[in-house]
């Protein structure tokens, strides 16, 4: 009965055509059919490309996100050469809107690789050698979890502007959400280090005299490759949604350069005269981090060796 049970499965793996396919292409070949996540990662890249285009689509509409016409404050939506509108000082809503996503993709993407960086290298390290290695770093992760994200990036945010005299800069953001960011996924590369190193490749390579550091970011590292992509688009969909809270709180990116959060966050007092203004920066926060979540969420079905095709 065993015998027959392989060979039927046997049969159906060559009925589907996934005889001879590594993981990585069975996930590919997974994500390719696919379809929501396809849309959402087609979405995700038509924001990026329209927003990283701005210079180009505001200099053909004839339009500019710094200008301020007092004889056009609140235009609605669809008005003549104001697409989306005007703000409250007269300036292109549509032309802002495309600047802030500049700003807002630039943080959560930049910070969400610094984070993902340490949070990869701690979590190798600290599966691979254990013992007090691992003991500081949990130690470290337990320490820095017990206080709320959101209260540390006030504190750091609210030195960082009395240090400078001025509002924290791109920069500034991006290295403390990057330096904060990083304990949830050192926790889980650290579990799959923890699985890993006890594979029969890794005995093996030990046994022939490899290095640990070339155990470690050779043989281990490539195969955390779909964890690593997950981290990384919920991490860039929780930064995004970070960031707009602090510029919230006034201690994100202040205007006159715009985010999407301070966007939302200035536009709160005008909404009986120009909704579109809370409408638009809220609906593309919400679509972008749903489209990332998605996307992570698609993909660690794709590597999920259990699936069926």
């Amino acid at each position: 009965m065993a015998a027959q049970s392989a060979v039927t499965k046997l049969d159906l793996k060559q009925k589907s055509g996934t005889v001879g396919l590594s993981l990585t292409q069975l996930a590919l070949r997974r994500l390719r059919k696919d379809r929501l996540t396809i849309l959402a990662m087609t979405v995700v890249i038509i924001l990026a490309i329209l927003s990283f285009s701005a210079p180009l689509i505001t200099q053909a509409l004839g339009v500019s996100p710094t200008r301020t016409q007092t004889d056009k404050t609140f235009l609605p939506p669809g008005s003549p050469v104001h697409i989306l509108g005007t703000d409250d000082l007269g300036r292109d809503h549509l032309a802002r809107l495309l600047y802030a996503g500049q700003v807002s993709l630039r943080i959560a993407f930049l910070a969400a690789g610094l984070s993902l960086t340490i949070g990869v290298a701690l979590g190798i390290i600290t599966g691979f050698y254990g013992g007090i290695i691992d003991d500081i770093i949990n130690w470290l992760i337990a320490t820095l979890t017990s206080v709320p994200l959101l209260f540390l990036l006030l504190i750091i945010s609210s030195v960082l502007r009395s240090l400078s005299n001025a509002p924290p800069s791109d920069i500034s953001l991006i290295i403390a959400l990057g330096f904060l960011g990083w304990t949830g996924t050192t926790r889980i590369v650290r579990g799959e280090t923890l699985s890993l190193r006890e594979r029969e490749y890794i005995i093996s390579a030990r046994a022939i005299g490899a290095t640990p550091w070339r155990i470690m970011f050779t043989h281990i590292l490539p195969n955390l490759f779909s964890v690593i992509v997950i981290a990384l688009a919920i991490d860039i969909g929780s930064l995004i949604l970070t960031e707009a809270a602090l510029s919230f709180l006034g201690l994100g990116v202040m205007p006159p350069i715009p985010s999407w959060g301070n966007m939302l966050s200035n536009s709160q007092t005008f909404f009986t005269k120009g909704v579109h203004l809370v409408i638009f920066p809220g609906l593309l926060i919400f679509i972008t981090v749903l489209c990332l979540y998605v996307i992570g969420d698609g993909i660690r079905d794709a590597f999920d060796p259990t699936s069926r095709d």
